[in-house]
């Protein structure tokens, strides 16, 4: 009974150890091991790069932050961006995705929609209950996360809803001096996140939500994925999804979707789309990365196409690999329909973080494109594009 009384004791001991472990250290550790910065692709920028940056509008279509178990605001020890970060390289716009499911195992050839890893992270991360089973909450959860964020940024970080709110957003930081704010938009990776009802979409818009994937790694209720198991295209359910998001001014992105639905997507209708975060085939061979016939169709409907900093978009993950993704891009697609589309903190090793970002301007200078070009694949697409397409507002 001595024994079995010390056993208990020590065991009873060990929870609380065990439970901090689970809730505060993990999901950070998880995180932190996910979300590298490999500093040996990194490249010197230039004074001239420096001088260019610092004059840019900088935009990039993707990024993760809001999943990590982490502050959005001050510098982090760990992952690649923070709105402190984004300002220190110069970000005038950001798009926040939020992560709702994704596979066990997941990779680019073909992953089940049976298991899901968010979970998990979820509840190591303390997240509120109600997003433990459903993946509209888990999407509402960091929408808010969002808004806090905006609300505690002293005025960093302003999140926008509406080419109006765009534009005096983007008015304000250019003449503001010494007040240079992220503006801040929502989107969604993939519409697993509206649980399969379609009035789960204006639940998403009435939150803020102004961007969806369709998919991601998995099939889903909506279409195919490239990674999926079928790769089929747009479902009923789809159709009918697409036709209400575009009654919102909801803008479809079709970043990790299956080819098929990729081409019933364009047939479905004329209007702009985005591929949030990609690379292109030409230069980076893969399942996940766009054909030039894919890039000619984009750039017809008027597309904007997002080329990703890691290994899975552009090969190597260097600043050069990047820049040949972009001018390849451009060469197929035309300059005005390229991009940024970083994938930053989502799971993903990339060059340099965002306070670094000037290396992207350095690499674009070596690959001979002009400053007007740089000024447009930088951001000037990207906020032009915003303008014509989000919700006009008053």
């Amino acid at each position: 009974m001595k024994i079995l009384r010390r056993v208990l004791v020590t065991v009873g001991a060990a929870i609380p150890v065990v439970a901090f472990l689970f809730f505060f250290v993990v999901a950070r550790v998880v995180g932190a091991r996910m979300n590298r910065v490999d500093d040996t692709k990194a490249i010197a920028v230039s004074e001239r790069a420096q001088a260019l940056h610092a004059s840019l509008l900088v935009a990039d279509l993707h990024n993760d932050l809001l999943l990590w178990d982490r502050n959005p605001i001050p510098p982090g020890m760990w992952g690649h961006t923070d709105v402190t970060r984004l300002v220190e390289g110069n970000v005038a716009i950001q798009v926040f995705s939020t992560v709702t499911k994704t596979p066990k195992g997941q990779n680019y050839e073909r992953n089940s929609a049976a298991t899901d890893n968010i979970t998990l992270l979820a509840v190591g991360s303390r997240w509120p209950r109600r997003t433990w089973n459903s993946r509209l909450q888990r999407a509402l959860f960091q929408a808010d996360k969002l808004d806090h964020a905006a609300a505690i940024s002293e005025g960093r970080l302003v999140v926008v809803h509406t080419a109006a709110e765009l534009r005096k957003a983007l008015d304000f930081r250019a003449g503001t001096p010494g007040i240079k704010p992220v503006i801040g938009l929502l989107g969604t990776e993939g519409l697993q996140a509206i649980d399969g009802e379609l009035a789960a979409i204006d639940t998403l818009f009435a939150h803020g939500f102004r961007m969806a994937g369709l998919a991601h790694f998995f099939d889903n209720e909506v279409a195919g994925s490239a990674h999926g198991e079928a790769k089929g295209g747009l479902t009923p359910l789809g159709r009918r999804v697409v036709e209400r998001m575009q009654e919102l001014g909801m803008i479809v992105d079709l970043a990790h979707v299956s080819p098929q639905a990729f081409s019933e997507m364009l047939a479905l209708t004329a209007k702009p789309v985005v591929v949030s975060h990609t690379g292109v085939q030409a230069t980076c061979p893969g399942p996940r990365n766009l054909t030039d016939d894919q890039l000619r169709a984009l750039a017809a409907r008027g597309a904007l196409i997002g080329i990703g900093f890691w290994d899975g978009a552009v090969c190597d993950a260097s600043p050069h690999a990047i820049a040949r993704a972009i001018r390849h891009a451009i060469t197929v697609a035309g300059l005005d329909h390229v991009a940024l589309g970083s994938d930053w903190d989502g799971a993903t090793t990339v060059a340099f973080g965002a306070d670094q970002i000037s290396q992207m301007t350095e690499a674009l200078l070596q690959a001979g494109l002009s400053e007007a070009e740089i000024r447009a694949v930088m951001g000037e697409n990207t906020a032009r594009f915003l303008l014509a397409n989000l919700p006009p507002g008053h």
